[in-house]
């Protein structure tokens, strides 16, 4: 049965992770995912969070709401063992979670510790893979696995500090995993956006001048959104970008192009 054309996603079910407010990319994929006729899983940091997250998969449709603390592995496992039991199948996995130690993020690299920058790169990084892992085999017809990523993983972006290596690292991780998951059917991206008005951003220094920068160097002229994040990553789910995997795809405006 074909799908709508202005719902390419129907049928498909996605999980989205990292959802913390309205202003989260994540939000704004998941309501994208929605809008293109996906159904939907959401998960919430914790307590604290859940107030804030609740009313927008209400508002989103979401069939399932669950907690996850992705260095908990009781809980994680306990988010795919409901996705097993209430649908039994996966099609979109978006992974939208980074996290550093503040000393660690706001120093630079030189002297981040080795307990935080392993930190950031267990939360940020390797979580991708764990989930990743528990995703395959709910993708029996295939499917994509999205990372969220920042130029600053290819460029010297100052004051990103150590989530430069670690962003690399995930954007590596998501070419590996394209080749180990390609047979399978299994498509894997790293999104790549401009600077955005999010929670996580507002703890990098001069946050504001990185958003000015990204004005003047894009050849759009302008700052992307979260919906503009949200529909591209809903394109590379659906069929007309069954031949795309293993990239990093930039959604900046074009800023990524410039000298």
């Amino acid at each position: 049965m074909q799908t709508p054309p202005d719902r390419p996603l129907a049928g498909m079910r996605a999980l989205v992770t990292g959802v913390a407010n309205a202003e989260s990319i994540a939000y704004g994929c998941a309501r994208a995912f929605a809008e293109l006729g996906a159904e939907l899983a959401l998960t919430y940091l914790n307590d604290k969070a859940k107030p804030y997250v609740e009313p927008l998969a209400q508002e989103l449709g979401a069939k399932m709401l669950l907690p996850l603390n992705v260095e908990d592995d009781a809980q994680l496992e306990a988010v795919f063992d409901a996705l097993r039991e209430q649908w039994g199948s996966l099609d979109i996995m978006l992974h939208s979670i980074a996290y550093a130690p503040k000393a660690d993020l706001q120093g630079g690299l030189l002297d981040s510790s080795a307990q935080g920058f392993a930190y950031a790169m267990d939360v940020s990084c390797h979580s991708f893979i764990r989930m990743a892992k528990r995703s395959v085999p709910l993708m029996n017809h295939g499917g994509t696995l999205f990372a969220m990523s920042y130029d600053g993983a290819n460029r010297v972006v100052p004051n990103y500090n150590l989530m430069g290596p670690v962003k690399a690292a995930l954007e590596a991780s998501c070419r590996y995993l394209a080749y180990e998951l390609g047979p399978l059917g299994i498509r894997v991206h790293a999104v790549s956006p401009g600077p955005l008005k999010t929670r996580a951003a507002s703890g990098l220094p001069d946050f504001d001048r990185m958003l000015a920068d990204a004005v003047e160097r894009a050849p759009l002229g302008e700052l992307v959104d979260i919906m503009d994040v949200g529909y591209a990553t809903a394109y590379l789910a659906t069929r007309y970008a069954r031949r795309l995997t293993g990239n990093t795809v930039y959604v900046d405006g074009g800023a990524h192009i410039m000298a």
